[in-house]
This record gives structure tokens, sequence and C-alpha cells, in this order.
């Protein structure tokens, strides 16, 4: 932990470029997931809206990254009444640098995707802590905890 996240230069769901030193001043937490409107992504999105609260009072921002276009975003945005600002990376650059592009067995079949996963960001864009290939339950609960206890410390 401790080392720099990398650099990156996305657009969002409203055709707005976001970079990583928007993120930069701030706690921050950027999640991949692999679908617009899949099921437990849908399920992962809502949690992160429903927590959009609580990391407002920690004066943190959550940042959801898949390679779906921007319009896919927004749909998605509007389908499921989200409050989050996703990151459209179809050429998987950020996904790539993160490990988070990668060889996944699916139901048997391997095959490259989204390996899920979320890093938590410390204000001058360093990785305080990373999870891989999570599981969509409570997920951004416990991002939500270890975010509240890295603040307590730092």
């Amino acid at each position: 932990m401790g080392q720099q996240f990398p650099e990156f230069d996305l657009v969002d769901q409203n055709g707005k470029r976001f970079a990583l030193k928007n993120l930069l001043g701030r706690w921050s937490v950027v999640y991949f997931y692999p679908k617009d409107n899949a099921s437990a992504c849908s399920l992962e999105a809502k949690d992160f809206t429903c927590l959009a609260v609580k990391f407002k009072e920690l004066k943190a921002k959550a940042v959801g990254v898949s390679p779906d276009s921007i319009q896919s975003h927004a749909g998605f945005v509007e389908k499921k009444e989200l409050r989050l600002i996703l990151l459209s990376d179809p050429e998987k650059v950020l996904l790539k640098a993160v490990g988070a592009w990668g060889l996944k067995n699916v139901y048997g079949k391997e095959s490259y995707g989204v390996v899920r996963g979320a890093f938590i960001l410390d204000p001058k864009g360093a990785i305080q802590k990373a999870w891989t290939k999570v599981k969509v339950k409570g997920h951004a609960e416990a991002v939500l905890a270890k975010l509240t206890e890295l603040k307590k410390i730092g």
C-alpha cells in the first residue's frame, strides 16, 4: 500500500473528462465492475448509491469504472437512479493498469474480463487499501468501514 494510483483521463456518463486530479485533495474510492445493468453490478452500484451520503459525510467520493460506453453508463445511471460518477474505459487502459482486467473463470469457462475490485485512495492519490476479486454482497459496506477507519488513523 502507499503506491500512487495510476494517472488516468476517462469520460463520465455525462461526457465530461475525469482524471486522477479530480480525486486529489480528498479521500476517494475507485471501484471496478464488469457491466452496466448486470444483476450483480446493479446491486453493487445501488449499494454505493445508498451509501453516498455516508461517503459525503467523510468528504470522500466513490467512482465506478467499467469498459461500457458513455451512453450505456448514462442509461444505467438513469434506469437505476444512481448517484455515482461512472467512468468509461473502453480501451481498458486503467482496468489493465490496476489489474482489474484479466483471465476469469465463469461457470467453468475461462475468458478475459473485468475482475471486480476497489481501491481507497488518500488525498494525495496513494493507494491505502485494495480489494481484488470481491463478492458484491457487503462490498460497499466493507469499503465504507475501511475508509472510516483509515480517516481516523490518517
